[in-house]
């Protein structure tokens, strides 16, 4: 295993009982990234502020990401999961637009505090559409 998965898993057996939901979601979200063919997970530590997953594809040259899935460290935790605005489509508006949000860019973000599966499942149909753009870039 390399230091990067041992380095996430190791945050999630030290994530706090009062989240478990958000941790479920999280362990979710990192294995459906973790599935995709030519992609590299990274995770960044800002303890204290966020937890980032962030996913590039290796056809992706443009840029340092397709997809972040950030933790909030609030009380409980809870999950936004950012792309950049022209790289996904939200028919349904259940996103946030945030202007220079994403790196300097701007991006779309979509909270995830639940086990809301039609939510979870619109979020990962953003990801699997941001995924395909970012391989034919």
């Amino acid at each position: 295993m390399n230091q990067n998965l041992q380095e996430i898993d190791q945050f999630i057996s030290l994530w706090p009982d009062s989240s478990k939901t958000c941790r479920d979601l999280f362990v979710r979200l990192k294995d459906h990234l973790l599935a995709c063919e030519d992609v590299t997970v990274e995770f960044v530590a800002r303890p204290g502020v966020t937890y980032s997953l962030r996913a590039v594809h290796a056809q992706q040259h443009d840029r340092p990401l397709f997809t972040m899935v950030d933790v909030i460290e609030d009380e409980p935790r809870w999950l936004s999961v950012c792309f950049y605005g022209e790289m996904v489509r939200d028919p349904e508006e259940q996103g946030d637009f945030v202007p220079g949000g994403l790196l300097g860019e701007d991006g779309i973000c979509f909270d995830v505090e639940s086990e809301d599966e039609q939510r979870f499942a619109y979020v990962l149909g953003r990801i699997d559409e941001a995924y395909r753009v970012a391989a034919a870039s």
